[in-house]
């Protein structure tokens, strides 16, 4: 199987030995205590479940600047994008070399986290600036990853944490929410080799599903793992359990036994483009793929960044940082002329209307209505539970 990141083995941070874990749970409830922001606690999900090993916490500043220039930490560690715990304030911890880190997506905010504290720093508006414009690519504040960034402080606290739960996302998802570790163990169970993993934070159409199919057979892969993300995304985004039922149906309809396993990642959308194109890459290693899939547009939003900008930024990954393989995809949609899904680039002799192209927001008032975009487009089985979903919003 694929090696993760910098390392032989996975390194979850989250506490696996139980007695361990009481004896951390019980001093958690002493130490001084801050509630984090919903960006920081799904980077302890992340860390706790093995997805960015060899990471032993939440980095300084100085690695937070040098990951947004040059996707190397200060130690020459690769790492595409800075991973912080971002404080308004450091009142409640003050100078405690210990802390707990309190769970924000949690009624009584219960504790996620214990941190052993190696810094607290102010960042002045000049870094801020700096790190924006690398990772998100824009300092434009109408962004939804720049505005959530930069809201939730200027305290940047560093160090090595321990992860005691995870978060609402077990209990929420409890037969999608997977770790690192757990995905590795069940790629190994089913005895696949070549692995291709697919990204989503929507419902899968058609186009989709083929697209998976293609990715699968060109690359000879044993299997795929459809990884969805589960945490916070903008207004107006369809939820995750719709997401989850839409997608879980797809695969039992039109996926052979075996062939593609439906899990999800406790993660909150950064919407960074080619940025969150190669931590998704970067994750994707870690949780066992041999490939993975980047579309046009990958985790973007907006016009903020070209089609294929997801695709060309690989090219600047320093060399050997990764090895899993990207597979390179176009839009996908189906053709009138051929009678299938094809990748649009691949039909050089089709103009647009030989093509079935909805727009999302045509769609989404199709669904609206209680109208089934065309067979072409979605599965009927697909359209109907989000078709049932837009009917209760009203």
């Amino acid at each position: 199987m694929i090696k993760p990141i910098g390392s032989s083995e996975l390194k979850p941070l989250f506490i696996y030995d139980s007695e361990v874990h009481h004896q951390v749970m019980q001093e958690a409830e002493k130490l001084p205590s801050i509630t984090i922001s919903s960006q920081a606690a799904s980077n302890a999900v992340m860390m706790g479940g093995g997805y960015f090993t060899p990471l032993t916490g939440f980095m300084n500043v100085a690695d937070a600047l040098s990951v947004s220039e040059s996707m190397r930490m200060t130690d020459g560690a690769f790492f595409p994008v800075p991973v912080m715990c971002l404080l308004e304030t450091t009142d409640a911890i003050k100078d405690a070399a210990r802390i707990a880190l309190r769970d924000p997506n949690m009624d009584g905010n219960p504790i996620l986290a214990v941190m052993d504290v190696q810094a607290i720093e102010q960042i002045n508006d000049q870094q801020m600036e700096l790190m924006t414009q690398k990772v998100y690519g824009t300092t434009d504040t109408e962004h939804p990853g720049v505005k959530t960034f930069n809201s939730q402080g200027r305290f940047a606290v560093s160090g090595t944490i321990q992860v005691l739960h995870f978060s609402y996302f077990q209990d929420d998802f409890p037969d999608t929410f997977r770790t690192a570790v757990e995905i590795r163990n069940k790629i190994a169970e089913r005895g696949w080799e070549r692995v291709v993993a697919f990204q989503t934070r929507n419902p899968m159409h058609l186009a989709h599903e083929e697209l998976c199919h293609m990715a699968m057979e060109r690359l000879n892969c044993d299997g795929l793992v459809i990884h969805m993300l589960l945490g916070k995304l903008k207004p107006g985004d369809i939820p995750a359990p719709v997401r989850d039922a839409a997608i879980r149906k797809m695969v039992e309809l039109y996926f052979k036994p075996n062939s593609a396993m439906v899990t999800g990642y406790g993660f909150d959308m950064l919407y960074a483009g080619p940025r969150e194109a190669v931590l998704h890459a970067y994750f994707r290693q870690n949780m066992g793929a041999t490939h993975f899939i980047v579309g046009r547009d990958h985790a973007g939003v907006g016009d903020y960044y070209g089609a294929f900008d997801a695709q060309t930024i690989f090219d600047e990954v320093p060399e050997g940082a990764l090895q899993i393989e990207i597979f390179k995809a176009d839009h996908t949609a189906y053709s009138k002329k051929l009678n299938k899904v094809v990748m649009m680039r691949e039909a050089p002799d089709h103009a647009k209307e030989d093509f079935v192209l909805l727009s999302g927001t045509k769609v989404r008032e199709m669904l609206g209505k209680g109208i089934a975009p065309p067979p072409e487009f979605s599965r009927p089985e697909v359209a109907k539970i989000l078709m049932d979903y837009y009917q209760s919003l009203k």
